[in-house]
C-alpha cells in the first residue's frame, strides 16, 4: 500500500465524512512500525499486538485532542510509547504477586514461536528488560531505530542531555550485566 502523507491524514481525520476512512489509513500505515517499537519493550508478540491494539483504541478515542502543534506520527508514538510504560508496570504488579519466577525472559524468549534471535540476542533482551523503564525506552529507541536525541526529546518530552544521560547509563548497565555473566 502507497504511504499517504501525514497532512493529508490529518485533514481525512479532522473531516467527520472522512474520519473512518483516514483512521483506517492510520492502522494501515502504522501498525508495523509501532508494532516494533512497542515489541522492543515488551518482548512478547501477543503482548505487543495487546498494547498495539490498546495503542489504536486510544488514539481513536482521542482524536479530537491531537492539536497538531507535533507531527501526527510523534503524538501516535507517545501513545504507543505510554502504553507500553503501563503495560510494563503493570506486568511488575503481576509479577510480584506470581509465584511463577522461575522461568527467565531470555528462556521465555527462546520458547516463543514468533522469536527469531540466538541465543545471545534472548540474554540481550533481558539485560534490557532489566533496565529501569525510561532507560530501556531510551536505549531502544536510539540502539534499534537510530532516532535522534532531538526527536526523542520531542516523543518523551524531556531535554536531550537528560536521554544521553539515560543511554550512557543502559549502556553502562548493560555491559555490566554480560560482566556478570562470564
Amino acid at each position: 500500500m502507497k504511504e499517504i502523507a501525514e497532512d493529508k491524514i490529518v485533514s481525512m481525520l479532522t473531516d467527520p465524512k472522512l474520519q473512518r476512512e483516514g483512521f483506517s489509513v492510520v492502522v494501515n500505515q502504522y501498525s508495523e512500525p509501532l508494532y516494533w517499537k512497542i515489541r522492543r519493550m515488551v518482548l512478547s508478540h501477543d503482548d505487543a499486538n495487546d498494547v498495539l491494539q490498546n495503542t489504536f483504541i486510544k488514539a481513536w478515542n482521542n482524536l479530537s485532542t491531537f492539536q497538531n502543534k507535533s507531527r501526527f506520527s510523534t503524538w501516535l508514538y507517545r501513545i504507543a510509547i505510554n502504553e507500553s510504560l503501563d503495560f510494563l508496570r503493570h506486568q511488575k504488579l503481576v509479577q510480584r504477586v506470581s509465584a511463577d519466577e522461575d522461568e527467565t525472559i531470555a528462556s521465555k524468549l527462546m520458547a516463543d514461536d514468533y522469536f527469531d534471535g540466538d541465543e545471545t540476542m534472548a540474554q540481550l533482551q533481558e539485560a534490557i528488560a532489566s533496565l529501569p523503564d525510561v532507560q530501556r525506552t531510551v536505549f531502544n529507541m536510539r540502539y534499534y531505530d537510530q532516532m535522534k536525541y532531538s526527536e526523542m526529546s520531542l516523543l518523551l518530552d524531556t531535554t536531550e542531555g537528560a536521554l544521553k544521560a539515560s543511554y550512557h547509563l543502559a549502556v553502562k548497565k548493560i555491559k555490566e550485566y554480560f560482566d556478570k555473566r562470564e
